[in-house]
Formats: structure tokens, sequence, C-alpha cells
């Protein structure tokens, strides 16, 4: 009779082992597929004339260098934004976290899985950055590293 207890007790620290293995093996895997790809990488600057220039990267789909920019958009003359005196680069990965770019607002961003969906409203222009393509005021534009867009102003 002795000896059931104990076996018993050996059993519960068992399962509860790998239990508690499986757990943690997979919160590491979930981690990893979430964050493998990494974020997207948004560079907000000005040109010497004050126009807005945004620039889009994601170094694990090969995306880098795609430009947005908003000729007739003066961002010295915005009246809710400052100049950008440096390049400010924004690294969405974080999905509690909604840094506000220097200029334009952030309308949607869901990072749950890298590098996720982001969501710009710019200027008038609603601007989607998904894995698969580019989305400019709902038209899509393949992805092209070094493509430059010109969006005028609204």
């Amino acid at each position: 009779m002795d000896e059931k207890p104990e076996q018993f007790w050996k059993q519960v620290l068992a399962v509860f082992g790998v239990c508690a293995a499986l757990y943690f093996a997979g919160f590491w895997l979930t981690q990893h597929w979430r964050s493998r790809r990494g974020p997207w990488e948004v560079t907000f600057r000005t040109t010497a004339n004050g126009v807005p220039v945004v620039e889009i990267a994601e170094p694990h789909l090969g995306i880098t260098g795609v430009q947005l920019v908003f000729p007739g958009t003066n961002i010295t003359a915005a009246p809710v934004a400052a100049p950008v005196a440096a390049p400010v680069t924004v690294r969405f990965e974080d999905p509690r976290d909604k840094a506000a770019p220097p200029f334009g607002r952030v309308k949607f961003l869901d990072t749950t899985f890298l590098p996720g969906t982001v969501t710009f409203d710019l200027f008038g222009h609603e601007v989607e950055l998904l894995p698969r393509t580019l989305i400019v005021d709902k038209q899509e534009h393949p992805w092209r590293s070094g493509q430059r867009l010109e969006l005028p102003a609204r």
C-alpha cells in the first residue's frame, strides 16, 4: 500500500513535466513563427524643399528602397506636422506599439505575425503594406525594390 501513493505522485509529476515541456516548446515555436520574417521598416524624411518621402523596406521579403513621394505637399507648411530634420525609421514589430509616424497617421496595425499589415493615411492617400502587395488608394502595386511612386497632393 505504501508504493501506490508514491507511484501516483511520480505519475502526476511526470505528466506535469511533459505538459510543461510541450507548453514551452509550443510557445517558443509560435514566437519564432510570429517573428521569423521581421518587421516593416518605414523611413520618413523630407527633401531639401520640404517634400515628404516615405521609404519602405522589408529585408526578409527582399523589399528595399520603395519610395512614396508626395510632390505638391510641403511638410513645412503643414499645420499638423513639424519638418523632419533627419530621417526617422519606424520598425513596426510589436502589435501593442502604436508608434506615431512623423507625418501622417497609422490607421490600422496588425503585426501579430510579421511583417503583418500596416495601413497609413498619408496626406489624404491610403497606403497599405501587405507582404504580397502594396496598396495605394485601393489600387494594388506589386512590390519592386527601388520603385518610386509619386502621389500628388489632394
